[in-house]
């Protein structure tokens, strides 16, 4: 592969994990509401909230590799996982490096899911809110001369919007089973029984 095939690689798996990690971020957020339908039961968003995940995971890798194997830039595989030790555009592959560790956090605990403590669990998970945003800032940042292409950029705003809209909706709704589980956790707080 030449040098410009590699770079467009790099540059379209980045916008394709963008659009995967931001559906994933949805279905993430209205699996979490317990938001469902006789259409959509809870475990089909859930299972197409894994899958998009995992599919989005896969595309992160080859974005990773072909950055790394393109000359161009010199990044080392230690610069997709170390923050900010890249001779190339450090700040912002430094931000890539972070959303990475975090998703890989998110990977791994997952897969341990069964033996580790729920909370440990619900805790990093909740990471994939952070390095959410942050991997879209590396993208804006690692090509500023993308960002004057307006479909790229109104993909960018369109995935934010998105983002925005779906979790601050989750951050309102309260499902039934939080309220009466809620309740009763103040009932023992109290000594009610």
């Amino acid at each position: 592969m030449n040098q410009e095939t590699l770079w467009s690689v790099s540059r379209g798996t980045g916008l394709v994990a963008l659009l995967l990690f931001t559906a994933a971020v949805i279905l993430g957020a209205l699996n979490g509401s317990r938001a469902a339908s006789p259409r959509w039961p809870r475990f089909v968003i859930s299972a197409l909230h894994r899958n998009v995940s995992l599919l989005a995971l896969a595309f992160l890798v080859i974005h990773i590799a072909t950055a790394v194997i393109d000359p161009y830039a010199g990044i080392r595989w230690l610069d997709a996982l170390v923050p900010f030790g890249s001779a190339y555009r450090g700040r912002w592959l430094g931000l890539g490096a972070i959303a990475t560790d975090l998703v890989l956090a998110v990977v791994v605990t997952s897969l341990l899911r069964p033996r580790i403590n729920a909370r440990l669990w619900r805790v990093v998970h909740w990471c994939s809110y952070l390095s959410w945003p942050v991997a879209v800032l590396h993208g804006l940042g690692t090509a500023p001369d993308d960002t004057r292409i307006g479909w790229i950029l109104g993909f960018n705003i369109a995935c934010v919007l998105l983002v925005l809209i779906v979790v601050g909706w989750r951050m309102r709704v309260i499902h039934p089973d939080t309220a009466v589980r809620q309740a009763a956790r103040a009932a023992r707080q109290w000594g009610r029984p």
